[in-house]
């Protein structure tokens, strides 16, 4: 009788730390699903210091607020718009480096499926608002974004489509035509900690160039108030490749999600 009741003092002293680890790889979850439906701003960074076959660097330096909105009665599931403000530095041909503004891109995506997997498909665009000609397509852009996730507590799994092509923009600009595919592999520890693999397979499909990166890096989430906090830094290698593309990449951010 004594070692049951000891048993069961020490089972209920840990439901608190048990709940708390949960509480922890929830908010981590919640901070790196992309179908999330709660507001966040994201301030992130690709940073590559390599690249294949030719010398200097490059960096973008990206605003991501998303915004949900819905269900309604005109549209009965809830969408997530997702917009991406990059500023940009790439080599300049005539020497040193050029940087501005990039090109802005905005999804619309339709969560079809919640639950523990998770489906959304919609349309995206891509404005022509480079501030040089080195910063971006100087083409407008159109095609789909589609996301599937998978998470329970001990990790999250998915992927992020995206499929453009060139309809308008400057006459004297190549036609674009790209595919971009982000796996990403999250696994959850105690405290908000876990470790992340979330490197974007880049395919130019116009000209036949892509880059294939694998990534491993961690990050910690952690809760202030309403607002879960997230910082992020994963390296990231192109295990794959053709083209001048990057070589190493090291992708950095801090990602805030709010009121939920």
């Amino acid at each position: 009788m004594m070692l049951k009741r000891v048993a069961v003092a020490l089972l209920t002293m840990n439901l608190p730390f048990a709940a708390l680890a949960q509480s922890a790889a929830e908010d981590a979850n919640k901070s790196n699903n992309p179908l999330n439906l709660a507001a966040s701003f994201n301030i992130q960074n690709f940073y590559t210091p390599s690249l294949f076959g030719v010398s200097g660097h490059t960096n973008d330096f990206l605003l991501r607020p998303t915004i949900p909105v819905g269900p309604n009665s005109l549209i009965p599931v809830p969408e997530i718009f997702r917009l991406t403000v990059p500023v940009s530095t790439r080599p300049d041909p005539s020497g040193g480096y050029n940087t501005g503004l990039g090109d802005i891109n905005l999804f619309d995506i339709f969560l079809l499926h919640g639950g523990e997997t998770q489906i959304g498909v919609g349309p995206l665009v891509t404005l022509p608002t480079a501030t040089d000609r080195t910063l971006g397509t100087g083409k407008w852009q159109a095609g789909l974004a589609a996301v599937v996730v998978n998470a329970n507590k001990q990790r999250l799994l998915g992927a992020l489509v995206q499929w453009q092509h060139s309809f308008a923009g400057q006459s004297d600009r190549p036609t674009v035509q790209s595919l971009t595919t982000q796996p990403f592999i999250i696994w959850n520890f105690p405290e908000g900690w876990y470790l992340r693999s979330t490197g974007t397979w880049t395919f130019d499909l116009q000209h036949g160039s892509y880059y294939i990166p694998v990534g491993l890096g961690g990050g910690k989430a952690w809760k202030g108030g309403t607002t879960i906090y997230n910082l992020f830094v994963e390296p990231q290698y192109s295990v794959a490749h053709s083209g001048n593309v990057p070589k190493w990449q090291i992708f950095a951010g801090l990602n805030m999600t709010f009121g939920k």
